[in-house]
C-alpha cells in the first residue's frame, strides 16, 4: 500500500488531468506516455520505440513499440494514439500536456502511416516535441477512453475509485515490460503528512512520498529513506493581474523579503539547493548568470513605499495537499514578511485543490522537475492550463514560440535566457529553491529507486517488492 497526503471530491483517474500527489501517482501506473523521462531525467523509449523529426522539425514520425496492449486486451493502434493526441492538445479544452501543442499541431496533417507508424504534422517548427510525449500527463488512452472506467497500458490496471480515500489496482499481467512483483496497488490518501509517517511506523503502508525533512531521522530508525536531487519546486504564486500584485515593485518588493538560505535550512531541513525565481534547473538554457536574489528589507521597504503598499496586508492561501514544505515555508515568510512591515495572514484551504485553485491573488503550489519550455508551457503563458500566476507577456510569449521552434541549440538557448531574463523582472513567481526529493518506504520494500523526475522512482511501483 502506497500513503499519500491530501485527496478530496477532486481526485482523478484521468489520464490528462491530474492535478496533486495522489493523481500523479496513480496516472503513473494506470498509463504510459510515448516516451519516458527516466530516473536520470534523461529520453527514454516507451510506447512508442522511436519519434524522430524531420530536419526542420515540422513533422515527426512515431514509431510504435510492437505487442504492446491496453489492459482490456486490445492492441495499441496508432487510431489510440491519434485520439489521445486530440485529447490532450483539444484547442478548446488544452490539457496539462497539449496546452502548447493545441496552438500549433497540424490535425489534418497527422495521420496514420501504417499499423506501427504516425507521423505527426506541425503548422510550425517544434524543435523539443519529444520533451511533451514524455510528460506523464500525456498517457496514451483507447479511441473508447472513459476516465470512470479508465483503461491504459501500464503495469496495474484499474480495480476501484473512491474519491479523497483510496485507490485499488491490479497487476496487469500482459504488461509489455517488468511485469509488477505485488499482486495488487492500493493508494491510500492521508489528512496530512503527521498520519502517513504514523501509518509507515505501524506497518499500516509500505511506501510514502514526500516525507518531511524534519522526520527523516524517525523514519531511518524502522524504515528506509529515498533521496534525489531534483527541480521540483514549491513557489509562493502573485497574481500579476489583481492588486496588489499588478504592480511590479510589489512583486519585486516581495522576493526581496524572502530569505531564501533560511527557507532551504529550515523548511528544507537543509535538503535542496537556493533558487532565483526561475524554474528548470536541469534544463541546458537556465540562466545561471542571472544576479542570484537576496534578503534585502531596505530596498523592499523602498519598493513598496513608491508603490503606495508601506502596510501591506495580504492573505496567504495554502492547504496541506500541497506536501508538508509549504506549511513550513508559508509560516517562515510570515516572519520575513514582518521585518518590511508586511502583514501576511495564513489561509489554510482544505482542499486546495479545489473550485479555487487557480483563482488565489497570493498562494503556494508545488511543481516537479521539467525543463523550461513545456513548464512555461503550462505556467507562464496566457493559455496554459495551471497559469495561477495569470502571467500574459507578449514579448516572453514570442520568445518561447522562437524558442520552441529554433532547432540550433545556441540560438535557443539564446533565446530562452531572454525569456527567462523577463521572468525574473517581471513574473508573479517567488522560487526560492529546489527541493530533494526525500520519500520512504518499510524495510521490508526493495527496488524502488530515487529518481530526479517524480518520487519513488516516477511512482514506477512494478519494480517494487515486499518481503515477509
Amino acid at each position: 500500500m502506497h500513503g499519500t497526503s491530501g485527496g478530496s471530491s477532486k481526485d482523478t483517474l484521468d489520464a490528462h488531468s491530474p492535478v496533486q500527489s495522489a493523481d500523479i501517482a496513480r496516472i503513473n501506473n494506470l498509463y504510459e506516455p510515448l516516451l519516458f523521462w527516466d530516473d536520470n531525467y534523461q529520453i527514454a523509449p516507451a510506447l512508442a520505440e522511436s519519434i524522430e523529426p524531420s530536419s526542420d522539425a515540422k513533422t515527426w514520425t512515431v514509431k510504435l513499440r510492437k505487442g504492446v496492449t491496453f489492459h482490456n486486451g486490445k492492441d495499441v493502434t496508432p487510431e489510440d494514439v491519434l485520439f489521445s493526441i486530440k485529447r490532450v492538445a483539444d484547442p478548446k479544452n488544452p490539457r496539462s500536456a497539449g496546452a502548447g501543442l493545441s496552438t500549433f499541431i497540424d490535425f489534418d496533417g497527422t495521420k496514420k502511416v501504417d499499423d506501427s507508424t504516425v507521423v505527426i504534422a506541425l503548422k510550425t517548427p517544434y524543435a523539443v516535441l519529444d520533451w511533451l510525449f514524455a510528460e506523464y500527463t500525456f498517457g496514451i488512452v483507447p479511441t473508447d477512453y472513459d476516465p470512470k472506467n479508465p483503461v491504459g497500458t501500464g503495469a496495474f490496471k484499474y480495480k476501484s475509485f473512491t474519491p479523497g480515500k483510496q485507490s485499488v489496482f491490479e497487476r496487469y499481467d500482459g504488461y509489455w515490460g517488468d511485469k509488477a512483483k505485488v499482486d495488487q496497488l492500493q493508494i491510500q490518501d492521508f489528512a496530512d503528512a503527521n498520519a502517513l509517517v504514523n501509518a509507515l511506523s505501524a506497518g499500516q503502508i509500505q511506501t510514502m512520498d514526500n516525507l518531511p525533512y524534519n522526520l527523516m531521522s524517525s523514519v531511518k530508525k524502522t524504515g528506509k529513506i529515498v533521496e534525489a536531487e531534483t527541480g521540483a519546486w514549491v513557489p509562493f504564486t502573485m497574481r500579476v493581474d489583481q492588486k496588489p500584485f499588478s504592480d511590479v515593485r510589489v512583486r519585486q518588493a516581495m522576493r526581496l523579503i524572502c530569505d531564501r538560505k533560511q527557507m532551504i535550512e529550515q523548511a528544507l531541513s537543509g535538503e535542496g539547493s537556493l533558487g532565483n525565481d526561475l524554474y528548470a534547473p536541469f534544463d541546458p538554457s537556465f540562466a545561471s548568470e542571472l544576479p542570484q536574489r537576496e534578503q534585502d528589507i531596505d530596498q523592499a521597504k523602498s519598493l513598496l513605499k513608491a508603490a503606495g503598499q508601506s502596510d501591506l496586508s495580504v492573505q496567504l492561501f495554502t492547504g496541506d495537499d500541497i506536501g508538508s514544505v509549504a506549511t513550513a515555508s508559508a509560516s517562515l515568510f510570515v516572519q520575513q514578511a514582518a521585518k518590511a512591515g508586511v502583514k501576511v495572514s495564513v489561509v489554510k484551504k482544505n482542499p486546495f485543490y479545489g473550485d479555487d485553485y487557480l483563482s488565489y491573488t497570493f498562494a503556494q503550489d508545488f511543481w516537479n522537475t521539467r525543463n523550461y519550455i513545456p513548464q512555461a508551457a503550462v505556467c507562464a503563458l496566457k493559455n496554459g492550463t495551471y497559469n495561477e500566476t495569470h502571467f500574459n507577456n507578449d514579448k516572453f510569449a514570442g520568445l518561447i514560440a522562437s524558442a520552441q521552434a529554433e532547432t540550433d541549440e545556441a540560438k535557443r538557448k539564446t533565446l530562452l535566457q531572454d525569456a527567462q531574463e523577463i521572468e525574473y523582472n517581471e513574473g508573479g513567481y517567488i522560487i526560492w529553491g529546489f527541493r530533494k526529493q526525500v520519500d520512504a518506504t518499510s524495510s521490508k520494500v526493495s527496488g524502488v529507486k530515487p529518481s530526479k523526475y517524480l518520487p519513488l522512482g516516477n511512482y514506477k511501483f512494478n519494480t517494487a517488492s515486499v518481503s515477509s
